[in-house]
């Protein structure tokens, strides 16, 4: 039956349930022509068939009537945090990545606990073992791998177990509660895990393992090694180079015997030897099949309406188990399948890089070396890091490394694009002369580049969500992209995107009580801690106070910085590496990926030599645009990362700091030495605030004013210090913000001289500097804190005079370190201009 009116878009779903036969016929009228949906059946619900449905949904929605059968009574969820589950720090319930509330909204049929038996290709329907017949229009199979059980005498005892499914997880749990000894026979990725795992649930594990080391897939044996110990010193044991001859017991599972005729007793065998793809319903269909099931660029099998994906697939030779490529091919399958002009899938540049039993390792391409390949190696053996770059032609083609995997997603953006590493020194790991690796890494990152290779997420995805969208945090992109949803190790490349995306309105502090994700602790708490137990770095205060992630994250590792060198100013040496790229780069990072490079003018005066070199630099390194700016100053802007340090060189001039967490300018008019209203010289005063205050960090910038009078034309009543020039002295104002959410100041105190001014600035700097969070304007600090406590610390003659001094004495390292680096630079006959 078909309902039609005209003028209307109309749809009939009728659906048939005859003799155990569906039929799903979905009717609907657009323009007054009958359009019928076509059939789309997938066989497997697991993570890389459903992300393809999902981004066939996002493509054409009303294009396919959808049923899915999955023979696991669960809805979709995610298999990489079966790991976590069994380690106890996460739920079945959490690890569900589509729950049933998502099929039905989406108007997806789908069957749990129901597998498919027979494909009939004749007559395009597939079988099912509770009897049931689905026709098809296009067929999509996606019934991934089967844990590989080793074929030895007693693989079949109670008590022998993969590591695939929910209920391998949940047998293992319930093991755990009453065996105490457990085998794992694989020391490959998964079965380091899941050892892990029995360990956490209070099980004695051995691991048994064929090969000489550990994880020779992804490891060298240098790496292997320190693996190898930091889990040998957590407790877990090793049996290398055993073969599994028998597993013996009564009934259940009580030991294993090995071919060199050792043994050892068990409770429990969880086998983790690899995986092996589904494809016996394929092959049963006449559907070309070798250790996959073969499919083309377009994941066609040999069967044009049918299709395969994910680990069952097999792609030019290789069938694939990571993540990562399994979500490119359902990309790839979409966009054919709904008619879209596609390249296809052309196979996957691999990598592995997540913490094995909290142990970082990172591996991408070749491990080893050989005749047309050379290796840099760094070692640190005290901290248990090891570094392995394969180098071949100048182009890198393998890494590996453990115990420090920051420096991964960098060397692998590199790989994927050949990168020639002729500019990069070795001695750093590839990693240019003062600068941070993984900053760096993400201001490099294409739109295309992948960030979250558990669920597929490119970096151009997360900026457009977070521009968007308007996502502020970590958390908000995972929910809105799923970046970091899974394993969560991209999370510090997922922050860095949001500090680089939202620049100066990034809020790198915590919104929770915590200071960041990686502890509890308020801010309060951690300076306090630091300051009572003498912490000497940042990293001795991640290890004292137990930080999640020992090496931090893009919150905590400049806050830190910042407080370490606020708290300890003559002792502690800035951590370049800690700070934000426009810091490191002397400017502000451009939508393009130049740079701006601004000069500091002070009260927006220069000089004829001054504007000639501008000029003569501008015109050398072909700058796009010279502007002035805002703040009365001149910028460069378009400027090539590479040219930057020559530009400044050639320059001679000091940094404007038009980037940093720090006082920028001054912002003044011309006063009495010109104007015929100005009271005072505005100008001069403003040139001696920006000299006094200048270089020294702060929680977050600030911008500073002086008018010659009340008609206040440098518009200093949205600094945050602003000062206004009157007849009898000089008006103070503090707290303000002309930003996105604009601010007034507050009317601090009226003062007679110049000094004063000076004094007070100072004091109110140093407060600010003491008490502020790092990543928090003044005017947050002033709502925070209170205008009334801070006028009577400011007011308090004593008080204020204390804080002064000790802003004074910080200014005088920033202009010893200052002084020392332009020392230094003259003797190499260069001026590398780099934040101190």
């Amino acid at each position: 039956m078909i309902y039609y009116e005209e003028g209307f878009h109309f749809r009939k779903y009728v659906n048939h349930l005859t003799n155990n036969k569906i039929e799903c016929e979905v009717l609907h009228i657009e323009d007054g022509g009958i359009q019928v949906k076509k059939k789309l059946v997938m066989i497997g619900n697991g993570m890389a068939g459903v992300r393809c449905i999902e981004e066939i949904l996002k493509r054409e929605s009303s294009m396919f009537d959808i049923t899915i059968f999955g023979d696991e009574p669960y809805p979709n969820y995610n298999r990489i945090m079966l790991s976590n589950v069994l380690q106890g720090k996460t739920t079945i319930e959490d690890i569900n990545i589509n729950d049933w509330n998502w099929y039905k909204e989406n108007g997806v049929t789908l069957f749990t606990g129901e597998k498919v038996t027979h494909i009939n290709r004749l007559n395009k329907q597939v079988v099912t073992d509770k009897g049931n017949t689905v026709a098809y229009d296009e067929l999509i199979i996606a019934t991934g791998s089967s844990a590989f059980i080793l074929p030895v005498p007693g693989s079949d005892l109670e008590g022998v177990v993969g590591f695939r499914t929910i209920d391998d997880t949940n047998y293992m749990l319930n093991t755990a509660k009453r065996y105490k000894k457990a085998v794992v026979i694989g020391g490959g990725l998964l079965g380091l895990e899941a050892a892990r795992g029995l360990m956490d649930q209070g099980m004695d594990v051995h691991v048994v393992h064929i090969m000489p080391y550990l994880m020779e897939q992804q490891l060298d044996e240098a790496a292997a090694r320190l693996l190898k110990k930091d889990l040998e010193a957590q407790g877990m044991k090793f049996l290398m180079e055993k073969q599994t001859k028998e597993i013996y017991g009564d009934g259940r599972v009580q030991g294993i015997s090995f071919a060199d005729g050792s043994s050892v007793a068990c409770d429990l065998v969880v086998m983790a030897v690899g995986i092996r793809p589904n494809i016996a319903l394929a092959k049963e269909a006449g559907i070309d099949v070798n250790r996959g099931i073969i499919v083309n660029n377009h994941l066609q099998t040999s069967q044009s309406s049918i299709y395969a994906v994910g680990e069952c697939a097999e792609h030019n030779g290789i069938a694939y188990g990571l993540v990562a490529p399994l979500y490119e091919q359902g990309v790839a399958l979409a966009e054919h399948i709904t008619g879209l002009a596609s390249t296809g899938y052309e196979g996957s540049l691999l990598s592995t890089q997540l913490k094995v039993a909290g142990c970082d390792l990172f591996s991408a391409g070749k491990i080893k070396e050989d005749d047309e390949t050379q290796a840099i190696i760094v070692q640190d053996q005290f901290a248990g890091v090891y570094k392995k770059v394969l180098i071949t032609n100048n182009k890198i083609v393998g890494v590996v490394l453990y115990g420090d995997a920051s420096d991964g997603t960098r060397l692998f953006s590199m790989m994927k694009k050949e990168t020639d590493i002729s500019e990069f020194t070795s001695a750093s790991i590839l990693q240019k002369a003062g600068e941070d690796s993984e900053a760096a890494m993400i201001a490099e990152m294409s739109a295309e580049d992948t960030v979250c290779g558990c669920n597929g997420v490119k970096k151009g995805t997360i900026v457009q969500s977070i521009l968007e969208q308007d996502l502020k945090t970590f958390d908000e992109v995972k929910t809105c992209t799923k970046a970091g949803a899974s394993c969560g190790k991209c999370k510090n490349v997922v922050e860095g995107i949001l500090a680089l995306t939202l620049g100066d309105s990034f809020d790198a502090s915590a919104k929770s009580n915590g200071m960041c994700g990686c502890t509890p602790l308020s801010r309060d708490e951690v300076v306090a801690e630091m300051k009572e137990k003498g912490l000497q770095s940042p990293k001795e205060v991640r290890l004292v106070l137990g930080f999640e992630q020992e090496e931090g994250c893009s919150k905590c590792r400049p806050a830190l910085n910042y407080y370490m060198r606020m708290l300890r100013p003559e002792e502690y040496e800035d951590d370049k590496a800690s700070r934000f790229v426009n810091e490191r780069m002397e400017g502000n990072i451009q939508n393009d990926g130049t740079f701006s490079v601004i000069p500091r003018m002070y009260g927006g005066t220069t000089t004829a030599d001054d504007l000639i070199k501008l000029g003569e630099v501008a015109k050398k390194y072909d700058v796009p645009l010279v502007k002035v700016t805002g703040a009365s100053r001149i910028g460069l802007y378009g400027v090539k990362k590479t040219d930057m340090p020559h530009i400044w060189e050639e320059l001679g001039m000091r940094s404007g700091y038009a980037y940093s967490k720090s006082l920028r300018n001054v912002k003044s008019c011309v006063g009495s030495q010109f104007c015929r209203f100005g009271t005072q010289d505005s100008l001069g005063l403003g040139i001696q605030l920006e000299k006094a205050l200048e270089m020294v960090d702060t929680p977050h910038k600030m911008k500073m004013g002086v008018t010659g009078c009340p008609r206040n034309c440098a518009e200093v009543l949205t600094k945050d210090f602003g000062v206004v020039c009157v007849e009898n002295g000089y008006q103070l104002y503090f707290g303000g913000n002309g930003g996105t959410e604009v601010r007034e100041c507050d009317s601090l105190t009226t003062v007679a001289t110049e000094e004063e001014v000076l004094e007070m600035a100072k004091a109110y700097v140093q407060y600010y500097r003491e008490t502020g969070i790092y990543g928090e304007r003044t005017s947050n600090w002033v709502e925070r804190i209170g205008v009334e406590p801070i006028k009577e610390v400011l007011l308090n003659e004593a008080t204020k005079q204390e804080l002064a001094i000790h802003f004074d004495h910080a200014k005088t390292t920033y202009d010893e370190a200052w002084g020392n680096m332009i020392n230094n630079a003259k003797q190499k006959d260069m001026y590398d201009v780099v934040k101190i």
